[in-house]
């Protein structure tokens, strides 16, 4: 974010820059975690061919962009929240990670307010919605804050909302990963029934910053960049 502009750059495999491009406008919250960025350009899934980002400022969930930069389409509706009053809230409880169904299709998953993810089809039509719930999560939701502290960014106030979801990613089979707060993982079938609670042991528990799958199948997690093997 140069001069507190969110800029995302695309790189070869030889680590030549290929195209680059500021975002217009900045985001209404940020969501950190630790020293990251979730939401905006933190978000950003790459296609093949385009850029998937969270950008619920625009009126949707989640937008489409050619590397160049060009805005293709704006894909998902907002979730109700509670705080349409007060907008910046009601975006940031809107923000999310945009996800790339190998088999077919997007995931959109809330990473703050209460947990749920969506499932849209390849041209953006809601397949199905789903909450988040699980005795892990229990006293970790309930100790949820309805206000959050605001913190001054460049001319105006923007509040600082902490995520509940940490990571997430969808396995070559179409399966949804999601990581929370709490050292935990869920596993979600197809169907978007929960099939598996998992935690990752390496030196101690791991609670993943982030969730990746090689063409292999195999599951990589940081911190640590440890590679596990989803089927056991």
């Amino acid at each position: 974010m140069p001069r507190a502009q969110q800029r995302l750059q695309t790189f070869g495999a030889a680590g030549e820059r290929l195209s680059g491009f500021f975002l217009p406008g900045q985001p209404a919250a940020r969501i950190t975690l630790g020293n990251l960025m979730l939401n905006g350009a933190g978000s950003v899934q790459h296609t093949g061919n385009s850029l998937l980002l969270s950008h619920p400022e625009s009126g949707a969930l989640f937008t489409e962009y050619s590397v160049g930069g060009y805005a293709w389409r704006s894909l998902g509706a907002l979730r109700p929240t509670g705080f349409e009053a007060d907008r910046d809230v009601h975006i940031a409880m809107n923000a999310g990670l945009p996800l790339v169904d190998p088999t077919g299709g997007f995931f959109y998953v809330f990473i703050t307010g209460t947990p749920m993810f969506r499932k849209y089809d390849d041209q953006g039509t809601l397949v199905y919605e789903r909450y988040i719930q699980g005795r892990e999560l229990d006293s970790y939701l309930s100790a949820q804050p309805n206000q959050w502290p605001r913190r001054l960014i460049q001319d105006r106030e923007v509040p600082v909302v902490t995520p509940v979801i940490r990571a997430a990613a969808v396995d070559p089979r179409g399966r949804l990963w999601i990581s929370f707060n709490v050292p935990y993982t869920y596993v979600y079938d197809t169907q978007g029934d929960k099939a598996q609670t998992i935690q990752f042991q390496a030196a101690g528990i791991v609670s993943p910053t982030s969730l990746s799958f090689t063409p292999e199948g195999r599951l990589l997690v940081t911190p640590g960049c440890y590679e596990f093997d989803p089927g056991q």
